[in-house]
């Protein structure tokens, strides 16, 4: 029976992967199919780690072995010659390809004069003031909306059209750029700057750490209420499960206490774990049901 030439093997599968990725990316296999294929794929790079591990050489590019403690790379991954001192790739400060951006401009017609209320509807407009909303919907979205400002031949007096409230300033941003904030800061936990970094690459534009912080503050304002209902009716329920967790804050040790029942759960940050969390949170103080702790 003939050897198998390994690297003729990883060839092939490279090879086979990349001709999957464009079947699928063409529609023709359904998704089933491609769970069931992408996990025998998985299967098989598995096996191929394992079984070549002994006589596949090492570089930095196929193992954890730091590239410090491995022979040089034919062709180092970034491009870089030998002698280079280069650390990593430079950064790019284009868009990133697969974003549009949609740019509409609307204009807000001044029908007549807000001091005379004389018919201004055929009457030419000297200007307009442009105010802009920017939001993200899987997409750049640009909103212009252009305000007619117009001079009364009757009075003389000057009328501009009214903005609507959700355009409070020149420029503001949308509910979808919002929320995709809060949710990497919140959920994702990414840094302050990461976002403002990643914001500027979507949009083209910087926006400020305490815009973002504003954002996340407007959220807690807003679920205040919900929080206080959500308490309200777990305090109803028959039954609900406590726990708590501990987790680092500022390198100091601090514990998040869960209370769920039903469709409900709620967490909160406390720096104790037992009497004095329990009581300041208090929702075991008030609660006359069954407690259920694992």
């Amino acid at each position: 029976m003939p050897s198998v030439n390994k690297a003729s093997l990883r060839e092939e599968f490279a090879s086979l992967k990349t001709q999957f990725e464009q079947v699928c990316a063409a529609g023709q296999v359904s998704a089933e199919v491609r769970t069931l294929f992408e996990a025998l794929l998985v299967l098989f790079e598995l096996l191929m780690a394992v079984f070549m591990e002994k006589t596949t050489t090492k570089t930095s590019r196929n193992s954890g072995v730091p590239p410090s403690q491995t022979d040089q790379d034919a062709d180092p991954p970034n491009g870089s010659r030998s002698g280079s001192r280069a650390k990593g790739h430079d950064p790019s400060h284009n868009r990133s390809p697969n974003t549009r951006t949609i740019e509409t401009v609307t204009t807000l017609p001044v029908k007549q004069c807000e001091h005379c209320a004389a018919d201004l509807s055929q009457t030419p407009s000297q200007s307009h003031e442009r105010r802009t909303r920017i939001d993200i919907v899987f997409e750049k979205t640009v909103d212009h909306l252009d305000a007619e400002i117009k001079d009364c031949p009757h009075c003389g007096q000057r009328t501009k059209a009214p903005f609507p409230a959700s355009f409070a300033g020149p420029v503001q941003y949308g509910l979808g750029l919002r929320a995709y904030v809060i949710n990497l800061l919140v959920a994702q936990m990414v840094s302050l700057q990461r976002v403002v970094q990643l914001l500027n690459t979507f949009i083209e534009r910087v926006v400020s750490q305490a815009t973002l912080l504003g954002y996340v503050m407007h959220l807690h304002v807003a679920l205040a209420r919900w929080e206080q209902e959500a308490i309200a009716a777990l305090l109803k329920l028959p039954a609900i499960h406590v726990d708590e967790t501990s987790i680092k804050v500022d390198r100091t040790n601090h514990w998040i206490h869960v209370y769920a029942g039903g469709q409900i759960t709620l967490k909160f940050l406390h720096p104790k774990r037992g009497r004095e969390a329990i009581e300041a949170i208090n929702i075991i103080p008030r609660y006359g049901g069954i407690t259920i702790h694992p």
